[in-house]
């Protein structure tokens, strides 16, 4: 699995140290470290800078910006993908056009399956896209809820086949150790290292690290010592890990 850690991490000098030779994340809503992951890291992807907007209440009027941004850094070697852009409370039929509208083709491009939309509609990016990411909202945008891993539970249930995805998986802002061992992503991500390098209160003790890059440092690879699951083995079997002894339906 492919752990990506999101940007920007300040100060820059850390985050040179922190994302040397690792997978970086790059947001369209704050792209300021792109030269800097594209020259350090072994592969980037970039988000569409949809999810700050969306928790902010605002909405891109033109997707037109981004698709340049891509076409900009598309061919650099160590470019991976691009999320294709989406809305994370809008309908399956909105969604839908934003990625008929995605001018780059399934090679660059992920589209995002979101949890309130339908099952049906992710067998189907599954059967279509080699890469679909998985993005938590409406009544399941709170990650780790019990109504959110049934409904992963569920999603999961029909994108398996033996307990093998149909497709490579990604976790949007699922990169917490807890949550992606249970399911067999392909990679995930998130902003916990450059979130969590400034709390100080979180760092004590005569062996903590003296400077945000050692923070930084020591927070990676305490993620990158896991490995998503090697297959899907249903909600059940993992129960009693999740939820302690009360013991889980899925039908």
């Amino acid at each position: 699995m492919i752990h990506y850690h999101g940007t920007p991490i300040t100060p820059e000098t850390a985050a040179s140290r922190i994302m040397a030779g690792r997978h970086a994340m790059v947001s369209y809503a704050n792209p300021q470290q792109i030269d800097l992951c594209l020259e350090c890291c072994q592969s980037v992807t970039f988000d569409n800078g949809t999810f700050p907007k969306w928790k902010a209440g605002e909405k891109i009027i033109s997707w037109e910006p981004y698709y340049e941004w891509v076409n900009l850094y598309g061919n650099h070697p160590a470019f991976d993908w691009a999320l294709i852009p989406d809305l994370i409370d809008g309908t399956e039929e909105e969604n839908d056009a934003l990625i008929e509208n995605w001018p780059f083709g399934d090679y660059v491009g992920v589209p995002v399956w979101h949890l309130h939309e339908s099952i049906g509609k992710l067998y189907k990016l599954c059967s279509d896209w080699p890469r679909v990411a998985f993005g938590s909202s409406g009544e399941y945008a709170n990650i780790g809820t019990h109504r959110w891993w049934y409904r992963m539970a569920e999603a999961m249930d029909a994108v398996c086949v033996d307990g093998v995805p149909i497709s490579k998986l990604h976790g949007l802002r699922m990169l917490d150790p807890y949550v992606f061992t249970r399911f067999p992503f392909s990679s995930a991500d998130s902003t916990n290292v450059a979130r969590n390098i400034g709390i100080d209160r979180a760092w004590n003790g005569s062996y903590s690290p003296t400077n945000k890059a050692g923070r930084g440092v020591v927070l990676a690879d305490r993620i990158e010592a896991f490995n998503s699951a090697p297959r899907w083995t249903g909600l059940q079997t993992q129960s009693s890990l999740l939820f302690g002894s009360e013991i889980i339906h899925t039908t």
